[in-house]
């Protein structure tokens, strides 16, 4: 009796993980659908996969009637070094956090934890003022830093908490063998980390990479335009170039569908790189 309902338990459990599988996966199999439509059939019902006529005419026009390719080296321009940089400050603050102690400690990790309680939509004008008064706004370096603000204080949450789980018991040995705080940092601490990196650089890339809110309210020239504000244009007043948004998105997610995959065994670990062998 025990057996059988532990085998409905979990055909019950496998039933909803595929509906789930499926319900997620039909919104990105349209998307897919509608980049491949001819342009007289745009506005088809046909829920074929493949549809009749299938043409990757709209990819063709994405890459050389647009922009494109253009608003693609942006992203990459903008998103590298939010990344780079939040990956540089967090690994370097979640230590010192973790690792010191030091005068206001208590302040800096309340003021990082309250911080992420606003979204970053409540302080959009404070901080478009603030690139304003620096004369930052519609340029790369001022998308940078307000992207770099609001994924910074959750990157540094990120690496502390990692940090934690690290014997301070290395740090000393680490002395002990003559290197300083930094070369203990850098040596030891650091590789054993590289879950906590991998993930705090994809979180990085996920808030630079789709982003469009801050992007669309600083950046005002085309030519330095990011993806998602790129893609906007693709929908006018009268009318939606549904063909190449279908496209655009599609494209735009390939890249994020390969990090994860690159960097899986990475996510998966988890902690066990941190751990210390007996």
């Amino acid at each position: 009796m025990i057996k059988k309902d532990s085998t409905l338990k979990l055909g019950l459990i496998y039933a909803f993980l595929i509906l789930w599988t499926i319900g997620t996966l039909y919104p990105v199999l349209r998307v897919i659908t509608i980049s491949l439509r001819p342009a007289d059939k745009l506005l088809s019902t046909d829920l074929a996969i493949i549809p009749p006529g299938a043409t990757l005419r709209n990819y063709f026009d994405l890459f050389t009637a647009t922009p494109f390719l253009r608003w693609m080296l942006n992203s990459l321009i903008v998103t590298a070094a939010v990344t780079f940089s939040g990956v540089a400050l967090a690994s370097m603050a979640g230590y010192a956090i973790s690792k010191f102690r030091f005068g206001g400690k208590k302040v800096v990790m309340q003021s990082l934890l309250t911080t992420q309680m606003f979204p970053a939509t409540m302080l959009l004008l404070p901080m478009y003022i603030m690139l304003a008064k620096l004369h930052l706004v519609n340029s790369y370096f001022g998308l940078m830093i307000a992207y770099s603000a609001t994924a910074l204080p959750f990157c540094i949450w990120q690496m502390k908490g990692y940090y934690d789980t690290i014997p301070t018991t290395l740090i000393e040995a680490a002395r002990v063998d003559g290197c300083g705080n930094w070369g203990a940092w850098w040596r030891v601490i650091l590789p054993l980390a590289a879950p906590a990196l991998v993930i705090t650089a994809l979180f990085s890339f996920m808030a630079s990479w789709n982003e469009y809110i801050v992007a669309a309210v600083i950046l005002q020239n085309p030519d330095i335009f990011t993806l998602p504000v790129g893609l906007k244009m693709f929908q006018g007043n009268m009318s939606t170039q549904w063909g190449l948004y279908a496209a655009g998105s599609f494209v735009v997610s390939v890249p994020v569908v390969v990090l994860f995959v690159v960097l899986s065994r990475w996510l998966v670990s988890g902690l066990t790189l941190g751990s210390v062998k007996g």
